[in-house]
């Protein structure tokens, strides 16, 4: 008897440790990938900036256009990665279906993004009709024009990205993303200055320099592909011009739902902004400094909780139930330990962490520094209910479960979180303030349905 109850207690710690050293493998190189990923946007402002204010704002007006098309193609690059991991669940040998899955959101994103990005012809009429200044609109409309080459790209790495997590061969887009993070750093030096006797292109130089980036890392992973000993066995470029129409159908058809849950997430967020300029200037510059520390706290959850999307893909390929749980379950909680790392010195120390934004010394900083020591600890208490809502979410589409989630994220952020971040921050004392625990409730809603799904359908 005595023999049973500790050799018990044994087996049931021995599946939870090789799940969390699987998650692992996989979690930590796509948190680290994120988190070099997040630091591209902020060489190119940081490079955009020296050419002056109308630059870098038409820079972000150009950005947020651009990421428009971006998070459309998003869903459909990120479909790859429930469909191979369950392929391979159910056949670790199957690699006419990883090839015809991965071949296909290749195709997706490749005939969709340039016919969508053809609305980029337009940039500068579309940024005029949201009262935009003329000016910053027309430096928009090139800088647009000069990214748009690099989206097929940009997502074609993400199709490439997933395929690899699912073989266990995480680490490659992790060095790709350091190069090409440092080539575009460099691009950047010689197409908006004209250094070296390159031509000064300034905004136009920068757009190039990110395509370029782009492209160079999209054909870094197929080498490594065509090298790497495990990859190549699924010869993905072979016949890469014969269609699978089915294929494509089913990708477009798991991706679109993916797309639809990302936009909303993202449009909330960006609405707050418009929320907090109609409450002052110095609100909307605290929120942007505040959501910047936020979004730095969620790469490596979100690294995390896509790795967590592949085991669960894995487990469910492979008709383990009790396995699909412990994935999922797993990744929920490495997820949310790995965002109170920042999380809590964030919210015991705001002030401190505020200083790293703006010069604590500046007088002129005064107002907004005490704002967003203000919405730093909001900030960092939703950051627990971020983390969920994510691994949920991302559990769910391992187990290729998206229509219902794209339903319970609009409703959780549209129906729920903005009209109580509009009501408590332009109709109560709270203002700004208020704005944050709109947003909270918003992924708190989030994460409790989105917890709710995955329980419901993962139970016995």
């Amino acid at each position: 008897m005595t023999t049973t109850a500790q050799a018990t207690p044994g087996a049931e710690r021995g599946p939870w440790r090789r799940e969390f050293f699987a998650l692992m493998a996989i979690g930590l190189p796509m948190g680290l990938t994120q988190l070099v990923q997040f630091s591209i946007n902020t060489v190119d402002v940081v490079m955009i900036g020296q050419l002056g204010p109308e630059p870098l704002a038409a820079a972000a007006l150009g950005l947020v256009m651009f990421y428009v098309l971006y998070v459309a193609g998003m869903g459909p690059a990120m479909a790859v990665s429930p469909m191979v991991s369950q392929a391979l669940g159910a056949d670790a040998n199957d690699v006419r279906d990883v090839r015809r899955s991965v071949r296909m959101g290749l195709w997706l994103v490749g005939i969709g993004a340039p016919i969508l990005s053809l609305i980029y012809l337009f940039a500068e009429e579309f940024a005029l009709l949201t009262g935009q200044p003329p000016q910053v609109a027309a430096l928009a409309e090139p800088y647009v024009l000069a990214l748009t080459p690099g989206l097929p790209f940009a997502l074609g790495v993400i199709v490439l990205r997933n395929f690899l997590a699912a073989i266990e061969r995480a680490r490659a887009p992790l060095y790709v993303i350091i190069l090409t993070t440092a080539i575009n750093a460099l691009l950047n030096y010689l197409l908006i200055y004209g250094h070296w006797g390159f031509p000064r292109l300034e905004l136009v130089g920068a757009g190039l320099a990110s395509s370029l980036s782009h492209a160079i890392g999209f054909f870094m992973l197929v080498a490594y592909i065509g090298w790497e000993k495990r990859a190549k066995t699924f010869e993905l470029f072979h016949n890469f011009l014969k269609s699978d129409w089915p294929r494509f159908a089913e990708v477009a058809r798991l991706g679109w739902p993916i797309s639809i849950t990302i936009g909303f997430e993202a449009l909330l967020f960006n609405a707050a902004v418009f929320l907090m300029g109609r409450i002052g200037v110095n609100e909307m510059a605290a929120y942007q400094v505040a959501l910047n520390v936020a979004a730095l706290a969620f790469m490596m959850p979100l690294g995390l909780s896509m790795a967590g999307c592949v085991r669960v893909g894995l487990m469910e390929g492979a008709k383990d139930r009790p396995g699909v749980r412990r994935a999922a379950a797993m990744a929920i909680i490495c997820s949310i330990g790995a965002i109170m790392i920042v999380a809590i010195p964030v919210m015991l120390w705001p002030i401190q962490i505020a200083g790293f934004y703006l010069e604590p010394d500046d007088p002129n900083n005064n107002a907004v520094l005490t704002l967003v020591a203000s919405f730093l600890p909001i900030a960092a208490a939703f950051a627990l209910f971020d983390a969920t809502q994510v691994a949920a979410g991302q559990a769910l589409r391992g187990l290729k479960d998206v229509r219902v989630p794209m339903i319970l994220t609009g409703v959780s952020y549209w129906v729920i979180g903005f009209p109580v971040a509009s009501y408590l921050g332009l109709s109560t004392p709270m203002g700004a303030v208020g704005v944050w625990w709109g947003l909270l409730a918003s992924l708190a809603a989030a994460a409790a349905t989105l917890s709710a799904r995955l329980w419901l359908i993962t139970r016995d």
